[in-house]
């Protein structure tokens, strides 16, 4: 009967699947950073959660319903594989410029000299001499995460991996290293040294970037999804062009690959938040590929856990 359903389901059935699941993926989506994975013949559920890369201590920690999605499923997947140190570091050499090109190329003299100052008074694990020969957006990313506001940053992901290895699951990426810098060679380097210049400038007082970091951190304690899509997709200073590079296409790659490995092992997923919001997000894909996706209560405990 089973077969029988399978093959010779009626038009009209089939009219009201398409039209359930376009209800689905037009919905707004409810506030959660916690969403499960099930039907479209999975036999177990799989798990998504949105992180944010970097919080103040007091504001980290793993709810419940995340610890134990984590305790059922059989392999957690980040962006990357957070347990592989040696492909992080072998994946350095990719974030340099290609052609021996350095900052200096790329920005007057002054302001040259401008970035070389703010770098080096903010200290961290690389030179500056070292830094300025990658790609500008490494450098943005390192000033941006060191920006805060507090003194003691977590990374969510480093909390999950933690709470994996203690309950002895394997660890995976849904891509390498080497293919997020290979992303940054597809933005011209120019408007990458742009976009750092631009935060150097910015960094005197309480910055617009300040302000909207703030306004993230409490969209994600908030577990707004959707109003953190929204900063995702802002358009700043010309990286909005950028969007099916940085969040999109990746978004699309990660589903495919989820299609696949999800039928086999149940997983717990953790990507940047952003990832899972709007009509592109992993969440609406999935959804439209046939799976339900429903967010799962999640309680943040606020507390400080390290």
């Amino acid at each position: 009967m089973k077969t029988f359903t399978k093959f010779l389901l009626p038009l009209f059935a089939l009219s009201i699947i398409t039209a359930n699941a376009d209800a689905q993926v037009k919905k707004p989506l409810e506030k959660s950073l916690l969403w499960e994975v099930s039907g479209n013949g999975l036999t177990k559920p799989s798990y998504l959660y949105g992180t944010i890369h970097m919080i103040c201590k007091d504001d980290a920690s793993l709810g419940d319903s995340l610890i134990a999605a984590i305790e059922r499923c059989d392999r957690v997947y980040f962006e990357v594989d957070m347990d592989n140190l040696m492909e992080m570091l072998s994946a350095l050499k990719d974030f340099k410029m290609r052609n021996d090109t350095t900052l200096a190329d790329l920005l007057s003299k002054e302001d040259y000299e401008k970035v070389k100052v703010f770098m080096e008074s903010k200290g961290g694990l690389l030179p500056f001499s070292k830094l300025e020969t990658y790609k500008p957006m490494l450098a943005s990313s390192l000033l941006m995460e060191s920006g805060v506001g507090c003194e003691d940053p977590v990374a969510m992901e480093q909390l999950i991996l933690e709470e994996a290895k203690k309950n002895k699951k394997r660890v995976d990426g849904l891509e390498t290293m080497s293919y997020q810098a290979s992303i940054f060679d597809s933005i011209p380097y120019k408007l990458q040294a742009e976009q750092l210049l631009k935060y150097v400038n910015d960094s005197g007082s309480k910055s617009e970037a300040d302000k909207q970091f703030e306004e993230m951190i409490e969209a994600y304690k908030s577990q707004d999804i959707e109003k953190l899509g929204e900063y995702v997709k802002e358009d700043d200073g010309g990286l909005g062009n950028y969007e099916d590079i940085l969040i999109y296409n990746r978004n699309r790659n990660w589903v495919e690959k989820l299609k696949k490995l999800m039928p086999e092992k149940s997983l717990t997923v953790a990507v940047g938040a952003g990832h899972l919001a709007g009509d592109k997000g992993v969440i609406k894909l999935l959804r439209k590929a046939g799976y339900t996706v429903r967010p799962v209560k999640y309680k943040m405990k606020l507390e400080r856990v390290i």
